[in-house]
């Protein structure tokens, strides 16, 4: 009698599991990365605070440089630091420092507001 209510379990366990699906869109989200629209204060501004401030800010200032403040970070911008090392560009101190490279959608988020200006909008 056991065995026959064991076997029932299993058989009703495999038929309700197998009857579960996976969405395609849940399981695999959109890897697309949007450029369009970059600003400063919509999109730079928060990947650098999330990102650098930990160790850039004004009152950390680690390796005596602050990128807190637009005119701060444009200073990096200008001369070519930030990007050489968000990109862990040969001849720059890759940022963040110990840490993996910013997702490659942050880079060109920050890549394509540079190469629009860099405005402060």
């Amino acid at each position: 009698m056991k065995k026959y209510l064991i076997i029932s379990v299993l058989g009703i366990s495999a038929t309700f599991g197998s009857c579960f699906y996976d969405v395609e869109e849940e399981l695999y989200p959109s890897l697309e990365c949007s450029t369009a629209n970059v600003t400063y204060s919509g999109t730079v501004l928060a990947i650098i605070q999330g990102k650098c401030y930990k160790c850039h800010d004004a009152a950390t200032n680690t390796g005596n440089i602050t990128l807190e403040g637009y005119a701060n970070l444009k200073k990096y911008v200008d001369s070519g630091q930030l990007l050489g090392a968000i990109k862990h560009s040969a001849g720059y101190s890759p940022m963040p420092k110990n840490e993996s490279q910013l997702v490659e959608c942050d880079i060109a988020k920050i890549e394509t507001w540079i190469t629009e200006g860099a405005l402060q909008n």
